[in-house]
C-alpha cells in the first residue's frame, strides 16, 4: 500500500509541474490601471488612467513617443484607454466650471504652459479626440520634477476645505491645476 500511495503521489506532482509549465504566464501590463482618488467637503473626485513608463524612451520631445500618437499635439494623458475624470461635486478647475459627472481629461503638450483639457465624450479608447467635445481648456502651472519620473502619475491633493490640486509628473515634467469643490 505505501508504494502505491507513492507512486500515486509522484504522479500528482508530475502532473501538476506539467500543467503549471504548460499554462502560459501573463506578464504584467506595460502601462498598468491607475487610480487617484480625494474626498474634499464630503464630496469624492476620482480619475482612472494607465500608467507608461519611460523604459528609456524620449516622450515629450521631438520626435518622442507622444508626438507618434494621431491625436498630437493632444495626448491623453496616460495610455491605453482614455484618462478617465468622475466627480460627484461641480468643480472650478482654475476657472473653468465642470459640472458633477464623468468626463475624458486630455492635456495638449506641445508648447508650455500646457492646456489641461476636460472632454465631454468618455468610454473611448484614448487615441479617440474630438475637440469638439471639449467642456474647455486651461493653462497648466508647469514645473521640473528634481529626477526624472519613471513611470507616469497623476495625484489629487486638498489645499483646503474646498480646494484642492491636480498634479501630473512623468518624464521630467511636473504640471498642475488648482481646482475648488462646489
Amino acid at each position: 500500500m505505501p508504494r502505491r500511495f507513492l507512486f500515486l503521489l509522484a504522479a500528482l506532482v508530475f502532473a501538476t509541474v506539467a500543467i503549471s509549465a504548460a499554462v502560459p504566464q501573463q506578464k504584467p501590463p506595460a502601462s498598468p490601471p491607475a487610480e487617484a482618488s480625494l474626498t474634499i467637503a464630503g464630496k469624492t473626485i476620482t480619475i482612472k488612467y494607465s500608467a507608461p513608463s519611460l523604459r528609456g524612451r524620449d516622450v515629450f520631445a521631438a520626435g518622442g513617443v507622444i508626438s507618434k500618437d494621431r491625436t498630437y499635439p493632444v495626448w491623453r494623458t496616460g495610455a491605453n484607454a482614455a484618462t478617465s475624470l468622475v466627480t460627484d461635486a461641480d468643480l472650478q478647475i482654475k476657472g473653468l466650471t465642470v459640472p458633477k459627472g464623468s468626463y475624458t481629461l486630455f492635456t495638449q503638450v506641445d508648447a508650455e504652459p500646457w492646456q489641461f483639457i476636460v472632454n465631454k465624450q468618455t468610454g473611448q479608447w484614448g487615441l479617440t479626440y474630438s475637440k469638439d467635445q471639449d467642456l474647455g481648456r486651461v493653462m497648466m502651472d508647469m514645473g521640473k520634477a528634481p529626477a526624472p519620473v519613471e513611470t507616469m502619475k497623476i495625484t489629487l491633493t486638498a489645499t483646503g476645505a474646498n480646494s484642492g490640486r491636480l498634479e501630473i509628473a512623468w518624464d521630467t515634467k511636473v504640471a498642475s491645476v488648482p481646482f475648488t469643490v462646489k
